[in-house]
């Protein structure tokens, strides 16, 4: 399914049940699962490395290459999705609050098209 026809909550129930089966609970506590999705960042930017934007567009385009990333993301997304669980985070909620902070920090007048922090507007 894909993601017009799938809830985080489905996501984040395949994923338990994933924990669950290989017993790794014990091993997912909030730290352990944050490190986690930083290093799987880290792997998800790690083909991109010195690419300029448009090799990094291109880099998309080669069927091999845009699965290997697509793996990445899934594992990021993945870890995020364990986070949220093991710390009873909302991700809905977190993300619509996230997303109030920031449209109050990020105006439109003042951000549209620029790239500087909300500090410097």
């Amino acid at each position: 399914m894909d993601d017009a026809h799938t809830t985080i909550a489905e996501l984040k129930s395949l994923m338990s049940q994933f924990v669950a089966e290989r017993d790794w609970g014990k091993f997912h506590d909030p730290k352990s699962v944050a490190m986690a999705v930083g290093v799987e960042a880290a792997e998800l930017m790690e083909p991109f490395r010195w690419l300029s934007a448009s090799e990094s567009a291109d880099l998309l385009n080669d069927a091999q290459r845009r699965s290997a990333v697509a793996e990445e993301l899934a594992d990021v997304v993945l870890l995020c999705l364990e986070f949220s669980a093991v710390s009873n985070i909302d991700i809905a909620s977190a993300v619509r609050m996230k997303l109030d902070v920031n449209n109050k920090r990020y105006p439109i007048d003042k951000s549209r098209g620029k790239s500087t922090k909300y500090t410097e507007l």
